[in-house]
């Protein structure tokens, strides 16, 4: 595999909780996956006083016991105290970059990732930029920005605004972890390599496509964010709609960065709008109240730390809506995610349409089950497609039957995660599996009018749902018909025979 250029990678916010817990451990795999080269650095800043060293001491906890390697990692990371409001202090952090790529002798190819409260996204950039840090003369300057891209329309396109002021669009790395699991990826190669899947992947043979994230978990001590956020800001608007454009894309000319982007936007532009007089029609919202779950009292939401007792956040969001092209003209897109559901899973169900003569159907109660082909992004990551065979014996009694995979089959073969696959993506330049400006604003176009909805009309309800069950039952007068949500287990295969929670 290619190895990236020699680099520096600045992490701003290195003092905080997704730098331990998920950064450094990523780089630290790539490291001893030998997937970076021998001349790089980690360069941590924050406002928190620390050398070194004592950086070092802090991160050290984060990684796996393997002295050799970790002695060889832990020397290559540095640490800056930094005020992010203060010009002066980018210039001591120009100097401080200067200073590492001499004694390395390496170019001066800087990734900066912005690990900060959201309000920094525009104060460092302008900020580096003042500085000259964002001149690729002498060598690339990249920015990683996390979500949220704003929090409405609005202040999605002033970010927008404000970062290509000083910086290209090919210089911002829009990450969302989700376009980083290997099962989304795989998305692709499934419909894109297969003579099986591509012909049958549209309006004339799927029924519907359902894409479920759900989470067990509550807020856990993020109240006071979360209040703010919800679930349609926090999942929706990026990680469920991104995976919407991955699954309803037009095959792109070549697995380019722009192409594949090009595809998605295409997806976001034929997004049917949600009329304000429509919202209860396709979109229901919940909130999770108290319950007992294992013999646990848990909390409902407004009880939860630094949470409005009068609160009308959502912690569940179900959707109903439609995309206006030829491949999915009538086809209906489920989509839901929440808090304190009965299991954490993520997944993609596309239903194919009914045979158009259930010949075997012996019964005449119309029991065929729908054909599923079932991607599972988390847990038990793989594929399984469901399908109707004959029952052993007289007759032609039909059942459904499971044929799947398992990326855990693959022995021997490390499955990175997310952060891994990303920060070695933006370290090549390789922006396919990060958000583009535009298709952010497109997004954020098409989820805008549901929260101006939820703001300015007060009649609109949101379900209360007990912890520990799958969401306001309200849900399913989304379906039509008979039709309900598939409920997943944790296994991805054996849901016929027993769901492990």
């Amino acid at each position: 595999m290619k190895i990236p250029d020699p680099h520096i990678i600045v992490i701003f916010g290195a003092s905080g909780d997704l730098t331990k817990r998920m950064l450094i451990p990523a780089i630290h795999q790539l490291f001893i996956h030998h997937l970076l080269p021998d001349d790089f650095a980690i360069l941590g800043t924050s406002r928190t006083p620390l050398t070194d060293e004592a950086f070092r001491q802090r991160i050290i906890e984060f990684l796996p016991a393997d002295e050799e390697n970790n002695s060889k990692f832990l020397n290559k990371i540095y640490y800056q105290t930094i005020d992010y409001e203060l010009q002066d202090d980018y210039q001591e952090l120009k100097s401080r970059l200067e200073s590492l790529i001499q004694s390395l002798n390496i170019p001066a190819n800087y990734l900066f990732y912005l690990s900060t409260p959201p309000n920094l996204y525009d104060v460092i950039p302008e900020k580096l930029a003042l500085a000259g840090l964002n001149n690729q003369a002498d060598g690339y300057k990249r920015l990683i920005i996390e979500k949220p891209f704003g929090i409405n329309l609005a202040s999605a396109k002033s970010l927008n605004i404000s970062l290509l002021k000083d910086y290209e669009e090919n210089q911002i790395y829009r990450i969302d972890h989700y376009l980083g699991k290997e099962t989304v990826q795989n998305l692709m190669v499934t419909r894109f390599a297969n003579g099986i899947f591509e012909p049958v992947w549209n309006r004339n043979f799927i029924e519907r496509v359902e894409i479920s994230s759900a989470e067990s978990l509550g807020v856990e001590g993020r109240g006071g964010y979360y209040d703010h956020s919800g679930a349609m800001r926090d999942m929706v608007q990026n990680h469920l709609l991104q995976v919407v454009g991955m699954v309803a894309m037009e095959p792109p000319v070549v697995i380019e960065a722009d192409a594949i982007r090009h595809e998605v936007m295409k997806v976001f532009q034929s997004l049917r709008p949600i009329k304000p007089e429509e919202m209860q029609k396709y979109v229901i919202r919940g909130q999770y109240t108290a319950s007992t779950i294992k013999g646990e009292a848990i909390a409902g939401y407004r009880d939860e730390p630094d949470v409005n007792p009068a609160s009308h956040t959502e912690t569940y969001v179900a959707m109903k809506f439609f995309i206006d092209n030829w491949r999915w003209a009538g086809v209906p897109f489920f989509i839901r995610t929440g808090k304190k559901l009965p299991t954490r899973v993520t997944e993609i169900v596309i239903e194919f349409k009914p045979t158009p003569h259930h010949l075997f159907d012996q019964t005449g109660l119309d029991q065929y089950k729908p054909n599923q082909l079932i991607i599972r992004i988390q847990p038990d990551e793989g594929i399984l497609l469901k399908f109707n065979m004959k029952e052993p014996g007289a007759g032609f009694r039909v059942n459904q039957v499971n044929m799947d995979f398992h990326y855990s089959s693959l022995a021997d073969i490390h499955l990175p995660a997310a952060y891994e696959r990303l920060i070695l993506d933006s370290l090549y330049g390789d922006a396919t599996l990060f958000s583009r400006g535009d298709t952010v604003e497109a997004a954020w176009k098409f989820i805008q009018p549901i929260l101006d909805a939820w703001e300015k009309d007060s009649s609109i309800p949101i379900y209360g749902y007990p912890a520990g069950t799958w969401g306001p039952y309200e849900s399913d007068g989304l379906m039509d018909g008979e039709n309900t949500w598939r409920y997943p287990c944790k296994n991805l295969s054996d849901d016929g025979l027993y769901c492990e929670l």
